[in-house]
């Protein structure tokens, strides 16, 4: 099937999981996730209707970048950052959706400064404290969002996790349930620059289940491209 179709074949499902948890498909942001993707496949996803195109890989980022895959959607950054990699990303994506430490907001917050923009970022939430998988673990995340309200150059959109690898759907289920908790408790609170817009969690096997507990923004990359070879 074509990309084409493996999008509209999406968002049927993404319509349907959206309904039963009392919304509708225009409330969820489909990220195409295109990491090792082509610059034309991208192009095809961006044609076909993607929301955004996230990126894992800061040398794919610009090459991509460079050769105009992704005109006509925002970009996001998905993927583990390194701090020396940072001026590379900072304005040049609209999200930065994988903040994992004081020190990585720190190095965003000077650089964004320094070039007179406010960087949106989500947080990485480790909430399955999975010891392979990066993020902060959700007992910290209170203590981290103390230290961002004097940095100027960051502005929180919300969360973002990834889950552990489950064989159990029902523990899937329960790992997004406690994100969403996470996200709504941190809603109740006045920060001045962290806003609980976004809760990025879902990927191609399990967008569905993350949609039913809450999620509004999912990263999808096999069921628009394919397995990767």
């Amino acid at each position: 099937m074509s990309i084409l179709d493996n999008v509209c074949r999406l968002r049927e499902e993404i319509e349907i999981a959206a309904g039963q948890s009392g919304r509708t498909s225009t409330d969820i942001t489909l990220v195409a996730a295109t990491k090792t993707q082509s610059a034309e496949t991208v192009r095809e996803a961006v044609a076909a209707g993607v929301d955004a195109c996230g990126e894992n890989r800061v040398q794919e980022l610009v090459e991509k970048s460079a050769a105009g895959a992704y005109a006509g959607v925002p970009t996001h950054f998905i993927g583990h950052l390194q701090k020396n990699k940072v001026r590379k990303v900072v304005d040049e994506v609209s999200l930065i959706q994988s903040v994992d430490s004081i020190e990585l907001l720190r190095a965003i917050d000077r650089v964004a400064a320094e070039r007179e923009i406010v960087q949106d970022v989500l947080i990485q939430v480790n909430i399955g404290d999975d010891e392979n998988k990066f993020g902060i673990h959700a007992k910290g995340l209170g203590a981290l969002l103390d230290q961002i309200e004097p940095m100027p150059g960051i502005q929180v959109r919300g969360l973002m996790t990834i889950l552990p690898l489950l064989s159990d759907s029902r523990e899937t289920r329960r790992l997004f349930a406690e994100m969403y908790q996470v996200y709504v408790d941190i809603s109740r609170k006045n920060y001045h620059n962290i806003r609980m817009d976004f809760l990025s969690m879902g990927m191609s096997g399990d967008f569905a289940d993350a949609i039913l507990e809450g999620a509004n923004m999912i990263r999808v990359g096999s069921t628009i491209f394919g397995d990767r070879i």
